[in-house]
């Protein structure tokens, strides 16, 4: 006896006809398809041996009927009507035996059973049914008793998430993996919050979401639905339909949504409803503040599946253009969360945008503009909601762009700007945030502060001036910071200083002998100035 699956088939795929006359139990009958080939993929839930006319009453659906042909009735009406009973109770497939009454299949009976959409195999030679059967309903109580177990495990999997309080993400993730096929949570109006792919990418899986989406419909039980054949399933909320799960089928040559599938997908959806209970922030939220850091750090496999994924997230991303807006927070929210207000404001806007946190008081925002929106008004009015929730908050906006695979780019020159903004910066009278026009080489010095050759060049360059002002109680520092800041000038900086004409050439003799250097060089005053500007963003940092 061979207890053996088929070659190629997994232990918990249904058992087929197919399947049942590629057996060497059977197939030494030399089987031969007459009639249903498209039908060959039936599900064999049991072999049943018959020699009686009226087989049917004692079937329950699923059936291989191994017969003879001995019971079957010589007219026409008699054939037709034996294998009606067949196909109405669901009958899987009816093999005949040639070798004792017939040795072809009789036509009334080929004609009935291609009229029904019946396979009908014939058996060439000799078989032991008996046989047949042992070997069929080993395979079949071998696959319940697995199916059994995977369905136990599926449990325990998602028992398990759910008690250690998992979010979204790591559930939808292991329904993915455990039934290796895109799972995609989508809210109410269609927006995929998260997709994992599996055998795909996620510019195959979400492209044109929306509008796919809203060809399958909603139906408050699982089901496949929708003209490509999706498995569903509702995600509730405090008792109310929040969104659905969705498990998208594997490509034409694929195998069908089985039991298995619609277990993983069921358990799926509860534990994204405890999971939503559990974690206050909104999935929307979690999935805009994903959807950036993939941006903004390149995670993306390409820049097909980052515009697919966004795109499903309502954001658009044909012929538009993006800005990137960063919101440092520095001294907190004030008891309220900006990100949403920030997210509640441009939707009131009607302004697209992602937003969502990319780290510890810091969000971000990609702003999704049409042709001829202008955003510098849009950013003024984020400004104006920021600064009333947290009023020491720096907002630092990147350049424009016009290709979604440039945002990272964008929030590098947004972060810059922001790395060099010092605490109370001014900014000009007509705007409330920073922009990469601002950065100064005082700014630039600021941001680099931490450098350890910006500390040595302030250092090396003004040292022994600092040095001699400490031991000798001077303050030529503060006499130099004037004659470089009226441009050599010595009128000037004598003015500035308070000191006689006199008294300013001395102490820049002085100056020039402490620093070897000569003040009459536009060049070497620029360095003293770097080194001067360097020295007052360390000592106020």
């Amino acid at each position: 006896m061979n207890n053996s699956h088929p070659a190629g088939h997994g232990p918990t795929r249904a058992l087929t006809v197919a399947d049942v006359l590629a057996l060497p139990v059977l197939a030494a009958g030399q089987p031969q398809v007459v009639t249903g080939v498209p039908h060959l993929e039936r599900p064999v839930g049991w072999v049943h041996i018959t020699e009686l006319t009226d087989p049917a009453s004692f079937l329950k659906g699923g059936e291989l009927v191994l017969t003879t042909g001995m019971p079957l009735p010589d007219d026409v009406a008699g054939v037709r009507r034996y294998v009606d009973e067949l196909a109405d109770v669901g009958a899987a497939a009816l093999v005949i035996e040639l070798v004792r009454r017939y040795h072809r299949p009789p036509d009334a009976l080929v004609d009935a059973c291609r009229l029904r959409g019946l396979p009908l195999v014939t058996l060439a030679k000799d078989v032991n049914f008996l046989e047949v059967t042992q070997v069929v309903h080993a395979l079949l109580l071998g696959n319940q008793a697995d199916v059994m177990r995977r369905t136990q495990r599926i449990h325990e999997v998602f028992t398990a998430l759910t008690l250690r309080g998992a979010g979204p993400e790591d559930v939808v993730r292991a329904a993915a993996e455990m039934c290796g096929r895109t799972v995609v949570l989508e809210n109410l109006v269609h927006q995929a919050l998260i997709c994992e792919p599996s055998g795909g990418t996620v510019e195959e899986a979400l492209t044109g979401w929306e509008q796919r989406s809203r060809a399958t419909g909603t139906d408050d039980h699982t089901a496949t639905r929708g003209p490509v054949g999706w498995l569903t399933a509702p995600v509730e909320y405090q008792g109310e339909r929040w969104g659905r799960v969705v498990m998208l089928p594997a490509r034409a040559d694929g195998p069908a949504f089985g039991p298995e599938d619609i277990t993983v997908l069921e358990r799926t959806a509860m534990a994204l409803t405890v999971a939503r209970l559990i974690h206050s922030t909104p999935w929307e939220r979690t999935a805009h503040r994903n959807a950036l850091r993939d941006l903004v750090d390149q995670r993306h496999r390409s820049a097909e599946d980052a515009r697919a994924r966004c795109a499903a997230l309502g954001l658009p991303t044909d012929q538009n253009r993006f800005v990137a807006t960063l919101v440092d927070l520095r001294t907190g929210s004030g008891g309220t969360e900006p990100g949403t207000r920030l997210f509640q404001e441009l939707r009131t806007a009607g302004v697209s945008a992602l937003v969502g946190e990319l780290a510890p008081d810091r969000l971000g925002i990609l702003l999704a503009l049409r042709p001829s929106q202008p955003w510098r008004p849009i950013v003024e009015r984020l400004c104006s909601t920021v600064l009333s929730l947290a009023p020491q908050a720096v907002v630092s906006v990147g350049s424009e762009i016009t290709d979604l695979s440039d945002t990272a780019r964008s929030f590098r020159e947004a972060a810059r700007v922001a790395e060099a903004t010092p605490p109370g910066q001014p900014l000009p009278p007509d705007r409330s945030f920073h922009e990469l026009s601002d950065l100064g080489l005082h700014r630039l010095l600021y941001a680099l502060r931490e450098d350890i050759r910006i500390q040595e060049y302030a250092e090396q360059q003004l040292g022994r001036l600092i040095d001699h002002d400490t031991q000798h109680g001077t303050d030529l520092l503060t006499t130099l910071r004037h004659y470089l800041e009226a441009a050599g000038n010595k009128t000037t900086a004598a003015r500035r200083g308070g000191l006689s004409r006199e008294t300013m050439y001395q102490r820049l003799r002085t100056i020039e002998r402490l620093l070897d250097r000569d003040l009459e060089s536009g060049e070497q005053r620029t360095e003293l100035h770097a080194a001067l500007m360097a020295l007052d963003v360390l000592r106020a940092h």
